[in-house]
């Protein structure tokens, strides 16, 4: 049907003002000067297939210029000629084509007057037949706003695709589409025990961005491929119980967070899903640092807590780097933690020449540790999953877009055979659960498309050349540099002998602190990185000190008094588990004063709570202040701590004296030989006395 209106009025001066020049990517929707806005809300059927089918195409504009207009036309133009190919729609869709030859006499709608601030809805209808489509293909047209009494000039337009599938469309390849969604976050606590913020609790809200992920997992296919990092599921699970802000501050346990995981373990179950290295690591930066170690951690540490939070085996084998970008040392570091696939941005592998068709979305990469799968994403259909009315990105025309491109795939010359295709939104999306879920459904529906799993795809024996991995300087850049990971090799180093020292090797606790500590997440927020680097060293730095040289006095020196050249060094351990370690002693002036050659340090294990004592025998040379140096050491021989300088005055007969200079060490014989001396001077009043007795008597 083609509805008209008879009222034809003049528009204002205003209106008759130039329109501001439209801009790549705002095309779509775009807005003149004087802010009249035009949005397309529906267009049906998605896929017309007769020349008669009636075409409809319907929405509303706004006046947001400041005064009532009179006199506007809402049409469609058209040009009668199919896309040629994808760069030539992309061109057109950010308006950087020439207009189309065409606007319609007989589709159009007239409004006499719209008041400033109101909106008014429109519709057109046509068949594929009046704007000249005649065979399969996607065709462009754009809605249009102009003065019905000057229709040269377009207030605001918007520009989209119809594609057309006639019943004498020859057969085409059905490229296999597979999707890779994830659910990713940035970090959310420094140490396990504490929250570095609280931006999980309006996440986790309904319209939040975690909740709408759930929501879409619901209703998602089970072919769908889910990428999750599982220190986030960690994170929503400290939610589950009362937990701490770095301010100290306590909150109650979320229910929104146990109903979170539920529903997503829930709604997972039978889909495939891959879990990312721990905290989403900056794995070029860890390689570019001098911290090679730890990506390996970060995948052991994904295998093991996803398994634990879907309780199933989730597989760590692909990995989607920040930003899909990767060089050959960060691809060689996957490879060793037995990574075989990865995702990647196209421009990190483009092709050796310029392709003109959309090449299969798999590609060979050669590592230290063998072939690794590259799985190249489609930026146009993936771009299309994610909605930004800002850039003209609404729901109507990225479905049209996504039919328009995937057509028009099929439709490229000289493919014989199906292609992978694959689509990959960004890494830290925030999707629109209803629409996604919808297109997916579209995609679906297809007739060009088959739908299958990524894990399901396969490298053809016969690729494309690919120039290698492009990794620039401005990617470096964008890395974690030096001076943000430097204290966080440190910490790592921490928290490594905090482990080591213990008799069992059980984790100290502070594994995944670390490896949050280098997320990628950090990138655009070093200063929040650094504080919650300065809060695990903080944590750490306290875990360690828990394990001291017993008795010290911070301000006051303590002399002791040696027994036969034996010098008592005595451990506390404060830990609740038992440590093993050895006590590495030396001389600074082996004239004066030398370790005795019998002294073998050896493994000694403390338990939790108890002191352990270790007899150093000294051999003295002569009289005189001597300098030791007492190291604690893990039983594979790592300095604990730091080493602490004692000063040993030496009588040159058979004994010596031990003055502690120093706030952490002290030895123990100065309470024995005190309670000795009490003893004595007790009894001898008490003797005293008893004489004094006997001379009564």
């Amino acid at each position: 049907m083609i509805r008209k209106a008879t009222l034809l009025a003049v528009l204002s001066a205003a209106l008759l003002a130039p329109v501001v020049a439209t801009t790549p990517g705002t095309a779509a929707a775009t807005t003149a000067k004087q802010e009249l806005t035009l949005t397309v809300r529906a267009i049906t059927p998605e896929l017309p297939t007769k020349p008669t089918d009636q075409i409809k195409v319907s929405g509303t504009f706004r006046n947001g210029t400041g005064a009532a207009l009179s006199g506007v036309r809402v049409r469609v133009r058209y040009g009668f000629q199919r896309m040629t190919d994808r760069a030539a729609m992309k061109a057109f869709a950010e308006d950087q084509a020439a207009q189309l030859p065409q606007a319609s006499n007989s589709t159009f709608m007239d409004f006499p007057l719209v008041d400033n601030g109101t909106s008014a809805a429109w519709e057109l209808t046509f068949t594929p037949v009046q704007l000249g489509m005649n065979s399969f293909g996607v065709y462009p047209i754009t809605v249009e706003v102009v003065p019905a009494a000057a229709s040269w000039q377009p207030l605001a337009k918007a520009h989209t695709f119809v594609t057309y599938m006639p019943p004498t469309t020859p057969k085409l390849p059905r490229n296999r589409l597979s999707v890779a969604l994830p659910i990713i976050d940035a970090p959310h606590r420094s140490d396990d025990a504490t929250f570095v913020d609280d931006k999980l609790t309006a996440a986790l809200k309904t319209g939040g961005r975690l909740a709408d992920l759930a929501a879409l997992a619901k209703t998602a296919p089970k072919n769908v491929t889910w990428f999750v990092e599982p220190g986030l599921l960690d994170d929503v699970q400290a939610m589950t119980k009362g937990y701490t802000l770095r301010n100290g501050k306590k909150q109650p346990a979320d229910p929104a967070a146990a109903a979170w995981l539920e529903s997503l373990r829930t709604s997972l179950t039978g889909a495939p899903v891959v879990a990312v290295p721990y905290g989403d690591p900056d794995v070029a930066a860890l390689a570019h640092q001098g911290l090679d170690s730890g990506v390996d951690r970060a995948v052991k540490a994904a295998d093991s807590a996803a398994d634990r939070q879907f309780k199933r085996d989730i597989p760590v084998s692909s990995n989607w780097p920040v930003a899909g970008k990767l060089d050959d040392d960060a691809l060689d570091l996957l490879s060793v933690s037995a990574v075989r696939t990865v995702l990647l941005n196209p421009a990190n592998l483009p092709p050796q020449t310029p392709a003109t068709t959309t090449l299969d979305a798999a590609a060979t990469l050669d590592s230290v540790s063998g072939p690794v799968t590259a799985l190249l994403p489609d930026e146009e259909l993936s771009r299309m999953f994610e909605l930004d009315s800002a850039a003209g990105r609404t729901a109507v025309l990225n479905r049209q877009r996504f039919i328009a491109e995937t057509a028009m795939i099929a439709a490229e010359p000289g493919q014989v055979r199906a292609r992978n295709l694959v689509v990959a939104p960004s890494r830290r999306w925030d999707p629109d659960p209803a629409f996604v879920a919808a297109l997916l459904k579209t995609a679906s529906r297809l007739p060009w498309l088959s739908s299958g799993e990524l894990g399901a795809i396969k490298p053809a024996k016969a690729q494309t050349p690919r120039a290698g991995l492009v990794y620039t300087e401005q990617d470096r850049k964008e890395e974690l540099n030096e001076k943000y990971l430097e204290p966080v090799k440190e910490a790592a180093t921490e928290a490594d002998l905090a482990t080591r020292i213990t008799t069992d090797k059980r984790s100290a606790g502070f594994d995944n602190a670390v490896l949050r500590l280098a997320s990628s997440a950090w990138r655009n927020s070093t200063r929040a990185g650094r504080s919650a680097t300065k809060q695990v060293d903080a944590a750490v730095g306290k875990r360690l000190g828990l394990i001291t040289i017993s008795g010290a006095s911070r301000t006051q020196p303590i002399t002791v008094a040696g027994v036969d050249g034996q010098v008592p060094i005595s451990v506390r351990n404060g830990l609740s588990t038992s440590v093993t370690l050895m006590v590495d002693v030396s001389s600074s002036n082996r004239d004066l004063l030398q370790i005795h050659p019998k002294y073998v340090k050896k493994p000694i294990t403390v338990g939790k709570g108890e002191v352990g004592t270790v007899q150093v025998p000294m051999l003295v040379k002569t009289s005189g202040d001597a300098a030791i140096t007492v190291q604690l050491e893990t039983a594979d021989g790592v300095p604990y701590g730091d080493p602490v300088k004692l000063t040993i005055r030496t009588t040159g007969y058979t004994g010596i004296a031990l003055v502690i200079v120093g706030g952490a060490l002290s030895v123990m014989l100065a309470a024995v030989v005190t309670r000795i001396l009490r003893r004595r001077s007790e009894k001898r009043p008490a003797r005293a006395a008893q004489a004094r007795e006997s001379e009564k008597v």
